[in-house]
């Protein structure tokens, strides 16, 4: 079953195209990444997927139902956490959650209890009565996401929700997604750090231009960039050693970067073969970071 699907969504504003033919197709309790650079689309999509805004053709479905007929319905299966936080600093992490409660029409017991419930789920029960001005930076996005699972969500969508963060804070929001969806909910993840959508997406979807140009697992936009990739460093003999690998030889670093199509036996019998001292070797593979750049660039030449 499919908890987000998109079919043929449009938007213009003026001459500007923000989703031409937009498709997306989502199974439920997965972390599914949207991919794509400034201005390609992503938040646009998710304002519509979201209600938020109306687009001009195609249909689209949340938690089964119709973002256009069925908008109230949509609104209480989703949540939402954009890039800038929503919390108030000057309330405590638990005052921010009940008055989330409360606005989504809690009653006052059911929000404390809701409150409660997220502070512990996310690690934040001793800082829950002090001021968020005080929290960490990672602390705050948890906090934020928290808000965004008031009501249990079927879908939460998430928009860059890292952008900012130090390393250690980073992790601590990838923990928290990875248990977000473990529970059940599906999570659009719309991202630009390309190892966040690697560390946590089933798959991705690449858009540029309001429409999608890749889909697929981290796994297979990578293999699309080609194979594993392996980098020689030769003491002499550079020239020869690229040509009989029918690669292209780095002069400055002096070293070889040759695509595995076989095996990496084979390439090691050929430097044995020239009777060549091979000073280091290294095995790469694509990163999804290879991919996307591959992609953007081929959709700029079309």
């Amino acid at each position: 079953m499919h908890t987000l699907i998109a079919e043929g969504l449009r938007k213009r504003y003026g001459d500007l195209s923000a989703l031409d033919g937009f498709d997306l197709h989502v199974p439920a309790g997965v972390i599914h990444g949207l991919l794509g650079p400034n201005g390609a689309g992503k938040t646009t999509a998710v304002k519509a997927l979201a209600t938020l805004i109306d687009v001009d053709e195609g249909t689209a479905s949340v938690a089964g139902f119709d973002v256009r007929t069925q908008a109230a319905q949509v609104r209480r299966s989703i949540g939402l956490v954009g890039q800038n936080a929503a919390v108030d600093e000057v309330l405590s992490g638990r005052q921010n959650l009940v008055m989330f409660g409360r606005l989504y029409g809690l009653t006052r017991t059911d929000a404390e209890t809701r409150a409660g419930d997220l502070l512990g789920t996310f690690g934040l029960t001793e800082a829950a009565d002090r001021p968020v001005k005080t929290y960490s930076g990672g602390m705050r996005r948890r906090l934020d996401i928290a808000a965004g699972l008031i009501l249990t969500p079927a879908v939460l969508f998430l928009d860059e929700p890292t952008t900012g963060l130090d390393p250690r804070a980073r992790n601590e929001v990838w923990t928290t997604i990875r248990e977000i969806a473990a529970r059940g909910t599906t999570v659009l993840l719309t991202t630009q750090y390309l190892d966040e959508a690697d560390q946590l997406a089933a798959a991705i979807t690449v858009v540029d231009h309001g429409r999608v140009i890749a889909e697929g697992t981290p796994e297979k936009l990578k293999r699309e960039v080609g194979g594993d990739r392996v980098t020689i460093t030769v003491h002499d003999r550079l020239a020869e050693t690229a040509r009989r690998l029918g690669a292209e030889a780095d002069e400055e670093n002096r070293t070889i970067t040759v695509e595995v199509t076989t095996s990496l036996i084979d390439i090691v019998r050929t430097l044995d073969d020239l009777g060549i001292t091979v000073e280091d070797l290294q095995l790469r593979r694509p990163t999804l970071d290879e991919a996307f750049l591959k992609l953007i660039s081929k959709e700029a030449i079309r």
